[in-house]
């Protein structure tokens, strides 16, 4: 771990707790910062404060007083999810006082180099290939980042023989002031977080940042598809790695409907990738460029991509039974997902959906519905779904009143060759607490499917 003399001795304060937040607290004490650490839950439950009491923290809960600041502090460190709004942090920009998140800590600290994805869509999928391709190529990477590892606890712990992958959220990058990933990647922009953001301006500001401070001796990977993408490249100082998924070009890494291209030349056969859907291809294909450039052998980089199956509850494969594939989308929790996984399939689909109704349009998927040879749904959305289904002239539509109906209505109504696909176009609120619990029902059922 790089030392940080402009840290030490210096009063430094920690604002929100949770993992982020007590491992920058924990390793600014460590560089020999006088750290405050500020969290709204009470001492009394508050496990993390209570951690870092024992070790000689000075500790405030339970509110965010508004004289906070007069303690003099040079620094502030927020948890991701503070707001900017948040008054501690108004005040502290009005003041000049700098705000980071902790994976500007964590750049500062590593003496590893760093590769940071983000996105709106696909980043723990690239970040995940990324990482499988460096370790199947004995780079030794290690894995960080919003993807739920605390970057600065990896970055504390990395030497030079590392490299940290890093899953990054447009909260962590506006938090940012001199990272400087080696390979930076941009997979694409949506609107997205707007709860949080001002704007979808300061949202794509955001994301950019994980490239700003790049030159020409790093890496800049971005979809050259996606006009609002290729802006943003063009003020990119770095070495520019586009993607294309529609046609073979000559600069960068592309794909035709057989093979991937690296600046033109032929590199692989696309039949070769198991991972399913055009977006996914968006992630194969920067997660490739990514290990070419860290000078993973194409072995390597193959053995992952014919063997990666999907990272959980995203269009993740789960098991063939009697002719039929069974995927798990659950992460899919609103149109523009569930159309992406439509996307992917060839073969009939009987499309299990249904969720949370927040008034969302289904029209997104009537362009991907040509295969859909059943819908069966669930939820507070059943009525508009059943309607939705019988409008597009889908031939089964099956209303039931929970996943585990689904799931049996599911076998009945399939034959050999057909894809089962969960991806609810919703979230699960109104009948679970998380899309991953919803997930992990569907993987139950299917894995108790006898043969």
């Amino acid at each position: 771990m790089k030392q940080l003399p402009f840290v030490y001795h210096k009063k430094i304060l920690v604002l929100g707790l949770a993992k982020s937040g007590t491992a920058a607290a924990e390793i600014l004490h460590d560089l020999g910062a006088f750290v405050t650490v500020n969290d709204s839950k009470p001492f009394e439950q508050n496990d993390n404060a209570q951690y870092l009491l024992t070790k000689g923290l000075t500790v405030i809960c339970g509110s965010h007083p508004e004289d906070l600041l007069d303690e003099g502090f040079s620094l502030v460190v927020k948890n991701p999810g503070i707001p900017y709004t948040n008054v501690v942090i108004k005040e502290a920009q009005k003041r000049g006082i700098p705000v980071w998140t902790e994976v500007e800590l964590a750049y500062r600290i590593s003496d590893a180099p760093m590769i940071g994805i983000t996105g709106s869509n696909g980043k723990t999928t690239t970040t995940t290939l990324i990482f499988e391709m460096l370790a199947a190529g004995d780079k030794h990477p290690l894995i960080a980042g919003n993807i739920g590892t605390v970057a600065s606890s990896v970055a504390k712990e990395a030497s030079n023989e590392n490299t940290i992958v890093t899953e990054l959220s447009s909260f962590q990058l506006m938090g940012v002031e001199q990272l400087k990933p080696k390979i930076s990647v941009l997979l694409n922009l949506y609107e997205a977080h707007l709860d949080y953001h001002a704007d979808f301006q300061e949202y794509t500001d955001a994301k950019f940042n994980i490239a700003k401070k790049q030159d020409a001796t790093d890496w800049f990977i971005f979809n050259g598809e996606q006009r609002i993408v290729k802006d943003y490249a063009e003020k990119s100082m770095a070495s520019k790695v586009p993607f294309y998924v529609s046609n073979k070009t000559n600069d960068g890494i592309s794909a035709d409907d057989l093979y991937i291209y690296w600046n033109g030349e032929k590199l692989f056969e696309r039949s070769i990738i198991a991972l399913r859907g055009k977006h996914n291809l968006e992630n194969v294909l920067a997660a490739t460029a990514s290990a070419l450039l860290m000078d993973c052998s194409l072995e390597s980089i193959l053995h992952v991509l014919s063997t990666f199956q999907g990272v959980k509850h995203r269009t993740q494969f789960v098991r063939e039974w009697k002719g039929r594939k069974f995927y798990n989308d659950s992460k899919a929790t609103n149109a523009l997902a569930t159309k992406s996984a439509l996307e992917g399939f060839s073969e009939p689909i009987i499309l299990i959906a249904g969720g949370v109704d927040r008034g969302h349009s289904f029209d997104e998927l009537v362009p991907y519905l040509h295969n859909v040879k059943a819908l069966i749904h669930f939820g507070e959305t059943a009525d508009r779904l059943q309607e939705f289904g019988e409008q597009q002239g889908i031939p089964t539509v099956i209303q039931v009143n929970n996943l585990a109906e689904a799931m049996q209505e599911g076998v009945n109504v399939s034959v050999e060759g057909d894809v089962v696909l969960l991806s609810p176009a919703c979230a699960s609120w109104d009948q679970y607490e998380s899309f991953e619990l919803r997930g992990d029902e569907f993987i139950e059922k299917v894995l108790a499917l006898q043969e």
